[in-house]
């Protein structure tokens, strides 16, 4: 999405100190997003986040809980309103918890930028200019080009920022097919607006 600067998954939530995939404690698998409020809302973030999952089914467990962490007051009221008008549209219980942010803890980074893991051609041409794995990860161009890997994002856009994802001439082709056959070459609506 236009404005989403870079994601990282993670766990947050819980207190145990340190989590990890194999020992997460009371950790929850988050996402994080880091984000330019001039180019998109808090608010248009929320509808990716409902939309994105079913928020009205139980969670079997506390490692794949439905939550959003909120920074301010603001966000928690964004959140909550937002939570309230989905439960009065699809006529169920939302079973999403609205909690304080605590602390973040990277994932490691075998769990990092999951579409990309998908397409080695590509993960192998940014690792060459993103050498580093903290690099890697806090990329803007990496993060963009796996969200279009994971077919997210309207081609317009994708054509927009292409010469600046510090990709090949081949892999740039190779992305604007794959993007423009999962779109159809047409704008994607962004739910929630």
């Amino acid at each position: 999405m236009s404005g989403v600067v870079r994601t990282r998954v993670g766990y947050a939530g819980g207190e145990k100190p340190e989590p990890t995939y194999r020992d997460m404690g009371d950790h929850t698998e988050t996402v994080q997003v880091d984000y330019d409020p001039a180019k998109i809302t808090y608010h248009e973030l929320l509808g990716v986040f409902w939309t994105g999952h079913d928020p009205t089914r139980r969670n079997w467990s506390r490692q794949y809980a439905s939550i959003i962490f909120f920074h301010t007051e603001e966000q928690r009221r964004l959140a909550e309103e937002t939570k309230a008008r989905y439960a009065k549209e699809l006529r169920s219980t939302i079973h999403t918890e609205i909690v304080p942010y605590g602390g973040f803890t990277l994932a490691e980074n075998y769990h990092q930028k999951h579409s990309l893991q998908q397409f080695p051609e590509f993960e192998e041409e940014l690792r060459k200019v993103y050498p580093r794995a903290p690099e890697f990860v806090a990329s803007t161009a990496v993060a963009r080009v796996n969200g279009y890997l994971g077919g997210e994002g309207p081609f317009p856009a994708l054509l927009k920022e292409l010469e600046g994802l510090g990709l090949s001439p081949a892999r740039k082709e190779k992305l604007r097919g794959l993007v423009q056959q999962h779109t159809g070459g047409e704008a994607c609506p962004v739910p929630g607006k």
